[in-house]
């Protein structure tokens, strides 16, 4: 794969210190004294010295990585981030490993708050989603401690927002060519490769129809004009030429006095990028038979993957002398349109070998808003209280999930199919995150003198974490159910079935049906997690 990233970069302001002195002139000595010197500064918190330096003085184990060595890296995003560290790797559609524990064993906080996944299929967000422009620090925790969350054996991953140290505006733009896919023959859903489908928004047209969409399944069957005309999302997938992958992105951070010794902060970022996938390879099944194993499915699969992502974050911050507030409103949706086609056999028929196909048409839809409020109050130099909540919504959708199945003829792109055994199937999935509350609060006092290091060698913190989390699930289908059993056969072209389907609708073949049994088609999950905590630590002692 070859890669090309072209990026703008405007500053607007980049003086981080400044001096300034009075002087007073005598004329008759013709000498000039100095009444005082005043020395002006702003830490970078965000570099490599301040990094290592934090570290140092941390008074649990965790690593990091700031801003600095992140764009001297060149990393795009916090995944990439996050592989560079020591004992962490990634492994194509399953997440983040530390230390050979999935991604499942690990857990992630946002700017000290807690994130639930919008994938029911990983416990967090998909990490690549998140540009590395809005970040100021990643920390990462591999031991525990009483302020984390300890559903972990992996890691803590905690993502920093960006503290604006100086403004600036970027633009950034790029496309990658890949010899698997660009300018190659693909196969998209027709709703997935329009200005809709760019946008994530194809999937209005993939949700259940209107006759049973927000009512209790009641295994309604579908009259022939319905059939036809109530599914907004067809069966037919385009060949086209895959494009080269693109990705777009703005971000300007800016910074503004506000009154004698206030400052405020804007951060904004945009970014939007698509991206074409193919695979092949063997995708098959063992199970045990008492003492031997026995291939169950022994299929090959091609998938041709058009993903897109989309994220957004608005930060608003404000300084007064010790004190720091922060709004923050994350935006993240993922769009990956796919079809999959398998050829092969399945449940052990294996007299079925190299003549039965499937097709999967798919769409995983996810979503998550995430809006934070922090505040923390330095009182003196002894003295500390911070706070956070956040509420994230989330969602996740596989909407008007095809799957059709039949036989090959051995003519080029022809299936032969029936219309009855489930044949001709539509899934509806949906998982709703509607609430997540995330809170912590910590009050922390230094205890002592300072030693030759210029820290205190005792501190004490008592604090609160905990969140509610509150999800919604559903999961429906809808099967083709045979009318008239001898024209329950056809041949279709398996990339323009559509009207060969209207047809037989029409002529009395076969309809469509609810078959989603009432009393299991929902769950809910509750969550409430509250601790309190109490530390005693030493720091700075040698």
């Amino acid at each position: 794969m070859r890669k090309l990233n072209i990026a703008v970069l405007f500053l607007t302001s980049s003086a981080t210190l400044f001096y300034a002195q009075e002087v007073k002139k005598d004329t008759l000595q013709k000498e000039q004294n100095v009444e005082g010197v005043v020395i002006k500064a702003s830490g970078n918190k965000i570099s490599d010295t301040a990094i290592l330096g934090d570290q140092k003085k941390a008074i649990i184990q965790k690593q990091s990585m700031g801003a600095e060595e992140i764009s001297r890296k060149g990393i795009s995003n916090v995944e990439q981030g996050l592989v560079k560290v020591t004992g962490i790797t990634t492994v194509e559609g399953r997440g983040l490993f530390v230390r050979g524990l999935e991604e499942r064993y690990n857990t992630l906080l946002i700017n000290g708050l807690g994130s639930p996944s919008n994938n029911p299929f990983q416990k967090i967000i998909a990490l690549k989603q998140f540009p590395t422009d809005v970040v100021g620090k990643l920390n990462i925790y591999k031991t525990f401690n009483s302020n984390l969350y300890a559903d972990f054996a992996g890691a803590t991953f905690d993502i920093e927002t960006l503290t604006i140290d100086k403004s600036f505006t970027k633009i950034e733009f790029g496309f990658g060519y890949n010899t698997q896919t660009t300018f190659k023959n693909f196969k998209v859903n027709p709703n997935a490769y329009t200005m809709n489908g760019y946008l994530g928004l194809n999937s209005r047209d993939r949700q259940l129809p209107g006759e049973v969409n927000g009512y209790v399944p009641t295994n309604y069957n579908f009259t022939q004009q319905e059939s036809v005309n109530s599914f907004k999302d067809g069966w037919n997938a385009d060949n086209i030429k895959a494009l080269p992958n693109t990705s777009i992105g703005f971000t300007t951070a800016q910074k503004f006095k506000s009154g004698e010794n206030g400052e405020m902060g804007l951060l904004l970022s945009l970014n939007q990028g698509s991206n074409y996938k193919y695979t092949e390879g063997e995708k098959n099944q063992f199970i045990s038979l008492q003492t031997e194993g026995k291939m169950n499915n022994d299929l090959n699969r091609k998938e041709y993957t058009y993903e897109l992502e989309s994220s957004a974050l608005l930060g608003l911050s404000y300084k007064n002398r010790g004190l720091n507030v922060a709004l923050n409103t994350i935006f993240l949706q993922n769009s990956a349109n796919v079809i999959t086609d398998f050829l092969g056999y399945k449940d052990q028929k294996e007299q079925d070998a190299g003549r039965r196909f499937f097709r999967v048409d798919q769409m995983d839809l996810s979503k998550f808003l995430d809006v934070q409020l922090l505040a923390s109050q330095k009182i003196g130099d002894r003295h500390l209280f911070k706070a956070g909540g956040s509420w994230v919504k989330n969602n996740f959708q596989q909407p008007d999930r095809k799957i059709s199945e039949g036989f090959i003829t051995g003519r080029p792109n022809e299936v032969e199919m029936t219309f009855g055994g489930n044949n001709l199937i539509r899934q509806y999935l949906d998982v709703n995150g509607n609430n997540y509350l995330s809170g912590f609060a910590e009050y922390s006092v230094f205890i002592g003198e300072k030693g030759e290091n210029k820290n205190y060698p005792w501190q004490l913190a008592v604090g609160y974490n905990g969140f509610f989390d509150h999800r919604s699930n559903s999961y429906r289908f809808i099967a083709s159910n045979i009318d008239n059993v001898d024209l329950r056969t056809v041949v279709v072209d398996i990339d323009n079935p559509q009207q060969t389907y209207n047809n037989y609708i029409m002529n009395g073949a076969f309809h469509f049906k609810e078959e989603t049994n009432e009393n299991d088609y929902r769950s809910n999950l509750y969550q409430f997690v509250n601790a309190g905590y109490l530390n005693q630590t030493t720091a700075g002692m040698f």
